[in-house]
């Protein structure tokens, strides 16, 4: 399975392909099945690589995008990974069940912090277990974290078995920066995509995150990214 682990070559920052690294996402608690479905049908218009949901809209979003390439992402223990890791492997074995092909789970934070390393691996790993193929995508929310946490939380998701290490939920107090883009890349190394998430709402910040590392972009903004155009207020 192509994970996107090896960086996108500099330069490559063409419409299609920077399209092709946009999980087109729409989290927001509000978000209705209408705006949903929108989602769905820009992203197949505009050839974006997933559709990054909350769980609960997993059915709607993997019937929508049947038949075309897009995939179906689901949140996991989002937004704030404080929940049982049964809890987690439960959400993530449905989500699948339901036809997402791309998980994106939150670690436990707090654990992290103080050092339970152990415990934050059986996590992911449980999830990890339960994704039954699915791309694994660990969110370990740089803006809560030294950088000497970030580089043991990646340490923790490649021992675990993850695809992916990504920055941010988007719902913290900050999100993606290039310097954590680049500490996430030297840590995991050329064969783990590292996802930027939260904040990247411009072309310019979309191209600064690739060349620092990053292979795939988390963002509501898809479509102003490869437009040009300007954000709307409140983008994740």
């Amino acid at each position: 399975m192509d994970h996107d682990a090896t960086p996108a070559p500099s330069g490559a920052s063409g419409d299609a392909t920077l399209a092709a690294m946009i999980d087109h996402t729409i989290l927001k608690p509000d978000a209705t099945e209408a705006e949903v479905g929108r989602f769905c049908r820009e992203a197949i218009q505009h050839g974006f690589r997933s559709v990054c949901v909350n769980s609960v809209h997993v059915p709607l979003v993997a019937a929508a995008l049947r038949g075309s390439e897009v995939l179906t992402c689901a949140v996991v223990g989002f937004p704030l990974g404080a929940m049982p890791s049964a809890i987690k492997a439960a959400e993530t074995r449905l989500a699948v069940e339901n036809g997402a092909g791309e998980i994106d789970m939150v670690i436990p934070v707090g654990a992290l912090i103080e050092g339970r390393n152990d415990a934050v691996r059986d996590d992911i790993a449980a999830v990890r277990d339960a994704s039954r193929g699915a791309v694994l995508k660990v969110i370990i929310e740089t803006c809560l974290l030294t950088d000497e946490q970030k580089r043991t939380a990646c340490r923790l998701s490649v021992e675990a078995g993850a695809d992916f290490v990504k920055t941010s939920t988007g719902f913290s107090s900050g999100g993606a920066t290039t310097a954590d883009i680049r500490l996430m890349r030297e840590t995991v190394g050329p064969k783990l995509g590292v996802k930027a998430s939260g904040g990247v709402r411009t072309p310019d910040v979309a191209r600064a995150m690739i060349e620092a590392g990053a292979t795939r972009i988390g963002t509501s903004s898809g479509i102003s990214l490869i437009s040009a155009g300007e954000a709307p207020a409140g983008s994740y």
